[in-house]
């Protein structure tokens, strides 16, 4: 899907100054990283390595794991497009509502996709539908913010053996519920996790991101894999943000207590129905009116930015999106949707 995602500014002419449509937080100070890759400008006069086997050798450093568990890509959207690719014309299911690139992917790699909205309870065994041979879940999922437990999803993956699950961990930073580290993930045959630098380091415009997971399955994806991919600007910032970090990191507990008061401040205005959230964005449905008209009134007449999520599939025109912002602009939100629901 080209169009339809968040983030899409450049349709407006009027100044977007808050911007609550990316689940990126937009607050992080890159100043390092960017005198660090002014400084390294030269590179993009040569050929990046054609896999990024220092980065890559680095993650694995990092997570204790063996370098060939490590597979770096142009952002989360070249993995999940590569793993579609390699397993082409697969049975696959996916938890909806969620992130439309698995669907995309997979249909155009030939697979057989069907659609779940609840996963199997622990007294039908965990056991999906017998065709099915991959799953994918976004965990946090996006749009909804929701976690699956980790103890469930352990289960569901040991009485699944025959299925192969995507785990999309990119917001993995964002929440303080359990997820599965890279090396518990490894353990398994049929498992991969996905991650994203681009949202743990707000550096959207570089694109990169991350698989790791079992040895044998990522030597399935190198093999369709295109020579590089990642640019030489990536992998400078990738190397350099493992070995240094950012400056003042966000505070994670705090940035989700600001989530709760945002959430509590948008039920408080009536009208609205917030979904239950474990990280730093939340679903919200409108009782009456459309997402898009709310989304026009509040670029338009306030220079504020949310997600339409009526094209998530199980949704409709009534759903959007936010992600927190500073308390200011938290406020500015609320104060802004409130006039519009009087209005």
């Amino acid at each position: 899907m080209i169009e339809g995602h968040g983030d899409d500014s450049y349709k407006y002419q009027h100044p977007i100054t808050a911007n609550f449509s990316s689940n990126v937080y937009s607050k992080v100070d890159l100043t390092a990283l960017k005198a660090y890759l002014c400084a390294r400008i030269d590179a993009i006069g040569n050929y990046p390595e054609p896999e990024p086997y220092t980065l890559e050798s680095r993650l694995a450093d990092k997570y204790h794991l063996p370098a060939d568990a490590v597979c770096v890509t142009n952002g989360a959207i070249e993995a999940i497009y590569l793993i579609a690719q390699t397993f082409r014309g697969t049975n696959t299911a996916i938890l909806q509502p969620t992130f439309s690139e698995y669907a995309d992917a997979c249909r155009i790699h030939g697979h057989r996709v069907t659609s779940l909205y609840q996963l199997p309870a622990p007294e039908d065994g965990y056991l999906l539908p017998e065709e099915i041979r991959m799953l994918w879940l976004c965990n946090p999922n996006n749009p909804t913010g929701m976690v699956v437990n980790k103890e469930y999803l352990t289960e569901l993956i040991e009485r699944n053996s025959q299925v192969c699950f995507i785990i999309d961990q990119s917001y993995e930073y964002f929440t303080l519920q359990p997820l599965f580290t890279p090396q518990e993930a490894a353990e398994y045959p049929n498992v991969l996790l996905l991650h994203s630098m681009t949202k743990r380091y707000a550096v959207p415009g570089l694109r990169l991101g991350y698989i790791t997971g079992d040895a044998g399955l990522l030597s399935r994806l190198r093999t369709h894999r295109m020579p590089w991919s990642v640019n030489q600007l990536a992998i400078e910032a990738g190397l350099h943000l493992l070995e240094y970090d950012v400056p003042n990191p966000l505070n994670v507990p705090a940035y989700l207590q600001e989530t709760a008061r945002l959430r509590d401040a948008l039920e408080h205005l009536g009208s609205l129905e917030i979904w239950t959230t474990e990280t730093h964005f939340m679903l919200v449905r409108l009782r009456f009116g459309k997402a898009s008209a709310l989304k026009e009134y509040l670029a338009n007449e306030h220079g504020i930015l949310i997600r339409d999520a009526s094209n998530f599939e199980g949704l409709d025109e009534h759903f959007f999106r936010v992600a927190t912002q500073t308390s200011e602009e938290n406020d500015r939100l609320v104060e802004a949707i409130g006039q519009w629901l009087e209005n």
